[in-house]
């Protein structure tokens, strides 16, 4: 045991002390928000309601936050951000741990880095994704960020239903999302966003199309880290993503007055957030 420890303390304690510069120069910044409906890609993430079936109202409030630790000027950082949810059964939190590394490429900003989206009571949805995002931003042009997330986990948020027994994978669904913001009068900054969802084949043999989100609005700047957001968000390919929203009643030739609601409807959000 003694040999051990003489071993394995060396190797555990020297990558800590070469780590020390970087911690001493580590920046540690929060977040808290809150919103009236959280939308990821386009779709509502807040959609049991009573007996199970998709909530149809817009107002779905949801309590987010998280934490960003950068390695002081490495470059490397890590985060972790969360949010109330309800799509899936047995499961009312998102979780996100990331890690990556930043770094300027010219006049381009480059981020590359992995991300977990983790859902307690509830692994069906859990998913993992690389990403690279690129910004070039001055102060006549504004900022344009390209940024591209591809799913190495077996599945995209369950879609393909690969821990159900489906024999089916979302591996290899990809996102591209561009982004555009800039400040148009003092406190005032106009953001926009669009999106692309690349669905695997095995999704897509499922009914599930690829489809568009948009993200446009504008955020107020009230000082001291506190800032408020109003954007209509929402997605295309509307029929390929839908829910029973009242089941009507079968009078025995037929259903009758069933509704359906899709979670890439539309919707005008507001989000005030907090940062520490």
């Amino acid at each position: 045991m003694k040999h051990i420890l003489r071993t394995a303390l060396p190797v555990l304690v020297l990558p800590t002390l070469f780590a020390l510069p970087m911690l001493a120069n580590a920046q540690l910044t929060g977040n808290v928000a809150l919103t009236t409906n959280y939308k990821f890609r386009g779709q509502d993430q807040d959609m049991i309601g009573k007996n199970d079936y998709a909530k149809t109202k817009g107002f779905k409030p949801a309590i987010q936050g998280g934490f960003d630790y950068a390695f002081g000027d490495s470059g490397f950082y890590i985060g972790n951000w969360n949010s109330s949810v309800n799509w899936l059964k047995g499961n009312s939190i998102e979780s996100d741990l990331y890690g990556g590394y930043k770094f300027k490429a010219g006049p381009v900003d480059m981020d590359v880095g992995a991300l977990t989206y983790i859902y307690p009571g509830n692994s069906v949805g859990n998913t993992t994704e690389l990403y690279v995002g690129a910004t070039y931003a001055n102060d006549s042009f504004g900022s344009f960020t390209a940024k591209y997330s591809h799913t190495v986990s077996k599945d995209y948020f369950g879609y393909a239903g690969a821990k159900t027994g489906s024999g089916l994978k979302g591996r290899n669904t990809g996102y591209l999302n561009l982004a555009y913001s800039k400040e148009i009068v003092p406190k005032v900054t106009l953001k926009a966003a669009v999106g692309f969802t690349n669905m695997s084949s095995d999704i897509r043999s499922l009914g599930y199309k690829s489809y568009v989100d948009y993200n446009v609005g504008a955020t107020y700047d009230f000082g001291s880290g506190l800032t408020l957001t109003g954007s209509v968000q929402g997605a295309n390919k509307k029929s390929s993503y839908v829910s029973v929203a009242n089941p009507g009643f079968d009078y025995g030739f037929g259903t009758v007055g069933q509704t359906t609601y899709s979670p890439n409807k539309a919707r005008f959000i507001l989000t005030l957030t907090k940062t520490l």
